[in-house]
């Protein structure tokens, strides 16, 4: 009853001068705000990408092929053709854990269908490759082990490249010419919208990796693999299988480098999101700057409001309130100071966040933890910014309060 009493109290007091005390909760408001749109904004850009990694497939490791340096500068591994047929034979015999493996073989061809022709990639793939990147069909059906095999010349094609070569019309069973070599659509893939590093996925056409390194690479090596396991548990055993058998095929001697590098998913998402994940807390600690000020502008108000009222204080006491009272009374005001300013903070933060989405058409997400997290942060600075007021209220000594003019 009492601490009704008091609370009824203190928001009196914040009534009497209604433009303060707006000013005042202005800067929890927006600390408050700030926060929940930069971390909705942060976690939004750490959500795409994560979604963009998935886009590669599930329970996916990379194999890629050696480093080779030209003028003096490391062209990074995937730059040297280390990896061999024999070594994809042998990693889908021997390696245990895996359903599904494929080489990759990438080029950039002209293809040309009708009186339309356009400059895509071209990738050379097994027939595991769709499944191994959860690609769904829109149209069609996936060319086989044996089109592998044969070196059969059909094809898969991207949303964007059927696009534009046949306008909205179905390209399955249609004839495109790779660098003058005809091949029959045999699947239209559906869309998986931008990688993580910004290109179009779709825009491309997949082909039997033996069509690939027959009639448009030339090559006889590979500078990649993608290989996906049974279950999420079995990636790093995976992984080291990996790496032991080609260490063993390539004859690489304990202690030597490898020639060859094995990524999986996961340490692929988190070197991606790190940098999210640093974005998010650099904007979130800025942000936390503004309710900072927003708690120094709540003391600064409250001194001076211990200044003003020092006679009432002085009455209060004169009539038997004690020490105590009156500082859960100021106490009381700076933290409904701080609570109101965070409920409006919160508010104003969940519509920022949403405006941003809508009118930049950036990935906002909004969790739970900022809320409750920004609010804690509102009510702390509440108490521990009007704590030195109150006690100042709390000590001034009677007779001298009411000597006060």
């Amino acid at each position: 009853m009492m601490l009704l009493a008091i609370l009824k109290i203190s928001i009196r007091a914040l009534q009497r001068n209604t433009l303060r005390t707006l000013l005042t909760m202005l800067g929890i408001i927006i600390g408050v705000a700030a926060v929940i749109a930069m971390i909705s904004i942060g976690n939004g850009a750490k959500a795409q990408v994560e979604a963009r990694i998935a886009a590669m497939g599930q329970n996916v490791a990379m194999v890629f092929s050696g480093n080779v340096t030209r003028g003096g500068f490391s062209m990074g591994f995937g730059s040297a053709g280390t990896l061999t047929q024999g070594d994809f034979d042998a990693l889908r015999k021997e390696i245990s854990g895996i359903v599904g493996a494929s080489p990759e073989v990438r080029a950039n061809a002209q293809v040309a269908a009708g009186n339309q022709n356009l400059l895509t990639t071209v990738m050379g793939v097994g027939e595991d490759y769709v499944s191994a990147r959860s690609w769904k069909f829109a149209s069609g059906d996936n060319f086989t082990d044996q089109d592998v095999r044969s070196a059969a010349k059909v094809a898969l094609i991207g949303k964007t490249t059927a696009t534009s070569l046949f306008g909205d019309g179905d390209p399955v069973g249609q004839i495109i010419r790779i660098k003058s070599a005809p091949f029959t659509i045999v699947g239209a893939l559906a869309s998986k919208g931008m990688a993580m590093f910004g290109n179009d996925q779709d825009d491309i056409i997949l082909v039997p990796y033996t069509s690939a390194m027959k009639r448009l690479s030339g090559g006889t090596s590979f500078r990649s693999f993608v290989v996906q396991a049974a279950a999420p548990d079995l990636l790093p055993t995976v992984q080291q299988d990996i790496s032991e058998l080609l260490r063993q095929r390539h004859r690489i001697r304990e202690g030597a480098d490898d020639d060859f590098m094995v990524r999986t998913q996961q340490e692929i998402t988190e070197a991606a999101t790190e940098t999210s994940k640093t974005m998010t807390w650099l904007l979130g600690s800025v942000a936390c700057v503004s309710l900072l000020v927003g708690g120094i502008g709540i003391m600064n108000i409250m001194l001076v409001s211990v200044t003003e009222r020092t006679r009432e204080i002085g009455v209060r006491m004169a009539v038997g309130a004690r020490g105590s009272d009156i500082l859960l009374q100021f106490l009381a005001e700076a933290i409904t100071l701080s609570f109101f300013g965070g409920l409006i903070g919160i508010g104003l933060g969940i519509g920022i966040s949403k405006l941003v989405s809508v009118k930049a058409g950036w990935v906002t997400l909004v969790s739970t933890d900022s809320i409750l997290l920004s609010f804690a942060a509102s009510a702390i600075i509440g108490i521990f910014f009007g704590f030195y007021p109150a006690r100042k209220a709390a000590q001034l000594d009677p007779i001298d309060a009411l000597r006060y003019e």
